[in-house]
């Protein structure tokens, strides 16, 4: 059925005087947990969500049996945690571990063997991805490692407070199915962490609520209760804003983007861009200023914008409140400009939503969406690759790319979860560059920026799970399965971008390679951006 747009229309010919917009915006979702700070300190609780959010199962539908552990655990703006009654929950037959041991220089490393025995499945005997655990002496791989060599190298690691160790080590009891090792070691995970305190430390905190929750109800009980009170949509939009500045990788997508498009349509007079994530319109703001000053004068200029519902309660509104700032903008600058809404989500977008109209050039815009949308892993209807075919139907002069570098679509849980540690772990030490340690906003901004991402990759399943990213080796194969091929992109967006990043850290990186630039941090890839047409 044909959805009606709305339309908003600009001659050029007029201008204003307020300043050009300040809205900018990163993909957000809402809270995960209610974090109340006060003179008492900062109270998370992973174990219980019933406080804030609405959890459908009870405790005769969790999925492992509750041995008496605490329900809370308590962070202290200025301590690591607040100890908690039976937090030391050792198994009693491990009091004397030297009882237990069977005096093998490698038992320490039962858990790199298993992380070894994965990672060498996935990507070969040769990849070094999991040495960060530093573990060294590891078994044979075909070493039976027996019940009680298991539980003294548990002991050993908790006693090395490695908190990346536990973590996955808490995840593999979860993947094999070992609940008791699970409850002992959330209730020592809960000593660990804390949402003031080192990344690691703060990711761990949203890792092991992912956990929990994962236990605590299946399927889209899950996803209920994750739905907890959020902050006041002027709240959220500022919580985007911040991390849009403290983190390059937003505007580095939207620049490579800009860039690639504003090459394709250098000569055309009437340009149409789809966004199919338009969020606040931010991302237009430079372009529509860069087409103004054109040689020969601006383009006529139609978005038509596509909504999601984290960005609308943001702003508080519909896309109408977009289309009425950027038109403002356009005047302005004196381009000809129009907006129209899709009415329609991105999976359900049919050609007659666009408005396409004969004789202007189309560019397409998928900056930060495409991982959002099921393909055929999730059911029958791989709405990835049918946006890509339609897509393609339009001809457009160019498509712009932008994703998160990351593995967490079809991969199993275990790999997804150090996959999905490895990956936010970067994107947290990064935030500590430019947002103090003790900023309160920090903690607003990963909680309701960055956490919710975390507990729905690694808690949720099937449809309910809509953090599927996939690596641009996986895009390309979709692109060029739906008869696209890459269109370059110019090395004075490269310069542009790495100008940008010296406002930031060396620790940043920035590689161009098969086409792609891929924005890093410490070498880790954390977003890649390319076009096609």
């Amino acid at each position: 059925m044909q959805t009606s747009q709305k339309k908003t229309i600009s001659d050029g010919s007029r201008r204003y005087g307020d300043q050009p917009m300040q809205y900018q915006e990163s993909y957000c979702w809402p809270p995960i947990q209610n974090i109340d700070a006060g003179s008492q300190g900062m109270h998370l609780s992973p174990m219980t969500f019933d406080q804030n959010c609405t959890l459908e199962s009870s405790s005769e539908t969790s999925a492992y049996p509750v041995h008496n552990s605490p329900s809370t655990a308590s962070f202290s703006p200025n301590e690591s945690v607040v100890s908690q009654p039976n937090s030391q929950s050792y198994p009693s037959d491990l009091q004397d571990s030297s009882e237990n041991a069977c005096g093998s220089p490698t038992s320490e490393s039962y858990v790199t063997h298993k992380l070894r025995e994965l990672e060498t499945a996935m990507l070969g005997p040769d990849s070094d991805n999991l040495d960060m655990y530093n573990m060294t002496a590891m078994p044979g791989p075909n070493q039976i490692v027996s019940e009680a060599e298991k539980w003294k190298v548990l002991v050993e690691m908790m006693s090395r407070g490695d908190l990346k160790e536990a973590l996955c080590s808490c995840a593999l009891a979860i993947a094999n199915g070992d609940m008791f090792t699970v409850e002992w070691l959330m209730s020592e995970l809960r000593q660990m962490v804390s949402v003031t305190g080192e990344p690691i430390q703060r990711l761990g905190a949203y890792m092991l609520e992912g956990l929990v929750a994962r236990l605590a109800s299946s399927g889209s009980s899950i996803y209920n209760a994750l739905r907890c009170k959020e902050p006041a949509g002027a709240d959220l939009l500022s919580y985007m804003l911040l991390l849009y500045e403290a983190c390059p990788y937003f505007k580095f997508g939207y620049m490579s983007a800009n860039g690639a498009i504003a090459d394709a349509m250098k000569d055309e007079i009437s340009v149409h861009i789809i966004d199919f994530q338009i969020a606040q319109g931010s991302q237009w703001v430079t372009l529509i200023q860069a087409l103004a000053a054109r040689p020969g004068g601006p383009p006529r200029i139609r978005i038509t914008g596509i909504d999601d519902s984290t960005s609308a309660y943001a702003r508080g509104g519909g896309l109408d409140i977009v289309g009425k700032r950027l038109l403002k903008l356009a005047e302005s600058y004196k381009v000809p400009f129009e907006f129209h809404t899709a009415g329609v989500s991105a999976s359900e977008i049919q050609i007659e939503n666009l408005g396409i109209q004969p004789g202007e050039a189309v560019a397409v815009n998928f900056a930060l969406t495409l991982h959002h949308l099921p393909d055929e892993s999730v059911g029958t209807q791989n709405h990835r690759d049918r946006l890509l075919r339609l897509v393609k139907s339009l001809s457009p002069k160019v498509v712009t790319l932008v994703e998160q570098e990351s593995n967490t679509n079809t991969v199993p849980f275990f790999a997804r979860f150090v996959e999905t540690l490895n990956y936010y772990l970067a994107i947290f030490e990064s935030i500590d560059v430019t947002l103090p340690r003790e900023n309160k906003e920090r903690i607003n901004v990963e909680q309701h920026c960055l956490a919710r991402e975390v507990v729905n990759i690694i808690a949720c399943e099937g449809a309910e799970r809509v953090e599927r990213h996939e690596p641009l080796g996986k895009w390309r194969s979709r692109f060029e399965m739906a008869g696209f091929t890459p269109y370059p992109l110019s090395s004075f967006v490269n310069s542009t971008i790495k100008i940008l990043l010296e406002n930031y850290s060396e620790k940043y990186t920035l590689e161009e390679r098969d086409g792609a630039l891929f924005l890093g941090w410490m070498n880790r890839p954390l977003v890649a951006s390319c076009a096609w047409r």
